[in-house]
């Protein structure tokens, strides 16, 4: 039942159409063409939540809306922290009603126009804010065994912070990991491998356009650095070769097709 997360399987990123979308038509009909192109090829599909903090249709939502399959085994849902507990416990019951299993649980990117889960909706009142780990907590709380919940990693934070929060993630109920976008490869990665005996999904980064991490890795990337995701991609199978991979911004037009190919 979990062959797409305990063993190396592509993770493919599909981002729902933004709700202040002028062609929001195309934008679903997208939406499902990608989806279900995805769950064809066998991969999993990856449905995020708010990314960058832009307000966007919900995946489950989305699923419902325009009748799309579900292969529970499939399909992993991005939760994060900028939920009221209303909306956070329709999610979560809506999973189990589709027998969605995966959960991909982060802090998120936060804006002006999205609530925000309070400590005391989570039953953890002596903490300031919530982040990933309080999350963790309530859904294994609220739904034991029901969920197979994954944390991130990002080795361009301090070493040390990040290890530590990594334990706090643990101790919560963490039972995969995926990465931030990793360039070739990463020396922490190897530390991260020897201390968490969880399956480890690391991140490709498919678009040519690598400057959009800059605030990611926390220094400035040129505009005109030279960069193949291809390569980077076949890079990271060379280097991790026991490690599903996330594909993140991946063109369906040019690189969707070869994806057979580059990992057989």
């Amino acid at each position: 039942m979990q062959r797409h997360i305990d063993n190396r399987s592509y993770q493919v990123e599909i981002l729902p159409p933004k709700q202040s979308s002028e062609k929001l038509d195309q934008d679903l009909e997208s939406f499902a063409s990608r989806y279900t192109r995805v769950l064809e090829a066998g991969y999993c599909a990856c449905l995020t939540d708010n990314a960058m903090g832009h307000l966007a249709f919900q995946g489950l939502e989305l699923i419902e809306e325009l009748s799309l399959p579900v292969e529970p085994e499939q399909v992993m849902i991005h939760l994060n922290t900028f939920h009221t507990k209303e909306g956070l416990d329709q999610i979560l019951a809506a999973c189990r009603a589709r027998g969605i299993k995966h959960l991909l649980v982060v802090s998120g990117d936060g804006s002006e126009r999205l609530p925000k889960l309070s400590p005391a909706d989570l039953g953890a009142p002596a903490v300031e804010s919530v982040t990933s780990v309080e999350l963790l907590g309530y859904i294994r709380r609220q739904h034991p065994g029901a969920f197979n919940l994954g944390v991130a990693f990002n080795p361009y934070e301090p070493e040390e912070h990040e290890f530590e929060k990594m334990k706090r993630k643990l101790a919560a109920g963490a039972c995969f990991v995926i990465t931030q976008p990793i360039i070739g490869n990463h020396p922490l990665l190897e530390r991260l491998m020897e201390e968490v005996k969880l399956p480890l999904i690391v991140e490709a980064w498919m678009s040519k356009k690598l400057h959009l991490l800059s605030e990611c890795v926390g220094y400035e990337i040129p505009e005109d650095t030279a960069y193949d995701p291809v390569a980077n991609l076949k890079a990271l199978h060379a280097h991790y070769p026991g490690c599903g991979v996330y594909l993140a911004l991946l063109g369906f037009k040019s690189q969707f097709p070869i994806l057979k190919s580059i990992w057989v």
